[in-house]
């Protein structure tokens, strides 16, 4: 029987998706505006705000485009210097190239994995007596949907006035002391990817704390199009707006995000438990109550001393068994197209992407496909009892010694036994062993 492929994060239809879509098509609603716009925002202001805290909500095509405009309105251009979680995906360091500034990377903190408040203000002091200026922005991550060190790292902030950027691409349904992610910083950013809690094909937001911000970002958004009745631009603009047929998945979505956030946090609990025993592997978690991550992936970090296997052959294992995980996110400073961008820190990310991996957590993974990505791990397990004997069928693939001929000429006059004899690697090498 063939195995069920396993996928690390897919997005889950809540079945409401195409009534909306459909509204589009019927009225004609295709363009990057209209009434499922409108609606997704209005929805996902709800969600992120309550009656104790405000602000506006901007749908854009990617969470990248969010993230460029919110830089962008925080005054970062060619010359600045952007203090930068390093422990993270890609696009939060590349909007910092787009507008002709540099990142500054900052290591993590064990207990979160995300920025470290402490490197954070040792890196401040660094480029201030280097540069002689102040960092234009900190951008910080809730990386794979656990809130960061929030209080500390706008404590940090404030003491210099710098203006704080919450990338909460993975983290949209956390939150920490109560309060949503996204709405922390001076701006704050949501991912709809393909891969995330919930998904507009492609997608993001910008989380604005006024009216105003939100504004400018749609006027950016829009290819920064003056209010007259010809076409007359006086700013840069970028063509960022979400689609009204985007938008009506992420309305059909938001319907069931609740439940696709409870979904990842029972697969996190259940790997938690099924793991419990297991030494030399660590399951992140929250470090107390005043967080509450969405567990948008469940990762696990392994000590190869006590486990018996590293992270990659573990990664390697699951491969075979048709079973999707991902190494942890590689450090920005490790990247070689930032090689020449400044880093504070003492190595916490890079030991987290040596010894770490994600693990299947999408909302419709059953409590069979975990186990089994659980019982399939274990096999490397140096306490299982079947360990020996898979080290002896390793022992032996690494004694594989498949001969290939020179040429066609050279294969043509080995005899049939003499080619038998070196394609099986195991006859081969006891051949030449044998004592005379």
């Amino acid at each position: 029987m063939e195995k069920k492929k396993i996928w690390l994060s897919l997005a889950q239809m809540s079945g409401h998706e195409m009534t909306f879509i459909q509204e589009a098509f019927d009225s004609n609603w295709v363009a990057p505006l209209g009434p499922n716009v409108n609606a997704f925002e209005k929805t996902l202001q709800e969600y992120l705000f309550n009656k104790e805290t405000s602000g506006n909500v901007v749908a854009l095509n990617t969470g990248t485009a969010a993230l460029h405009l919110g830089l962008l309105q925080m005054g970062v251009g060619p010359g600045d210097e952007v203090l930068c979680q390093s422990f993270t995906f890609a696009a939060t360091a590349n909007v910092i190239k787009y507008l002709g500034a540099t990142p500054v990377f900052i290591d993590s903190e064990i207990s979160t994995w995300n920025m470290s408040p402490v490197m954070l203000r040792e890196a401040i002091l660094w480029r201030i007596a280097v540069t002689g200026k102040t960092p234009k922005a900190i951008l910080f991550v809730n990386l794979y949907g656990m809130p960061a060190r929030i209080d500390d790292l706008k404590a940090v902030a404030e003491e210099f006035s710098i203006p704080l950027f919450e990338d909460a691409a993975e983290s949209l349904g956390s939150e920490y002391k109560g309060r949503k992610c996204g709405t922390f910083g001076d701006m704050g950013v949501v991912s709809f990817n393909g891969n995330k809690i919930i998904t507009t094909s492609g997608g993001g937001a910008l989380i604005c704390k006024d009216k105003k911000t939100a504004d400018k970002t749609l006027f950016y958004a829009t290819q920064a199009r003056e209010n007259e009745p010809f076409y007359q631009h006086k700013e840069v603009g970028y063509n960022y707006r979400m689609s009204n047929i985007s938008a009506g998945i992420g309305r059909g979505q938001m319907m069931k995000l609740d439940d696709f956030v409870e979904a990842r946090r029972r697969n996190h609990e259940l790997y938690t438990r099924l793991f419990k025993n297991i030494n030399g592997i660590t399951v992140q978690q929250n470090p107390d109550s005043d967080y509450n991550s969405n567990f948008w992936l469940t990762c696990i970090v392994i000590n190869e001393n006590q486990f018996g296997a590293n992270s990659e052959e573990i990664r390697l294992m699951l491969e075979s068994e048709d079973i999707e995980s991902r190494p942890l996110w590689k450090p920005m400073h490790l990247q070689p197209v930032f090689a020449d961008c400044p880093y504070q820190g003492n190595k916490v990310a890079e030991n987290l992407f040596k010894n770490g991996l994600c693990l299947p957590s999408g909302v419709a993974l059953t409590n069979e496909d975990v186990r089994r990505v659980v019982q399939v791990i274990l096999r490397l397990y140096k306490n299982n009892p079947n360990i020996t004997e898979r080290r002896e069928r390793v022992k032996q693939r690494e004694l594989n010694l498949v001969y290939q001929p020179v040429n066609k000429v050279e294969y043509g006059f080995q005899p049939s036994w003499f080619k038998r004899l070196l394609m099986n690697s195991f006859s081969f090498v006891n051949f030449f062993h044998f004592p005379f």
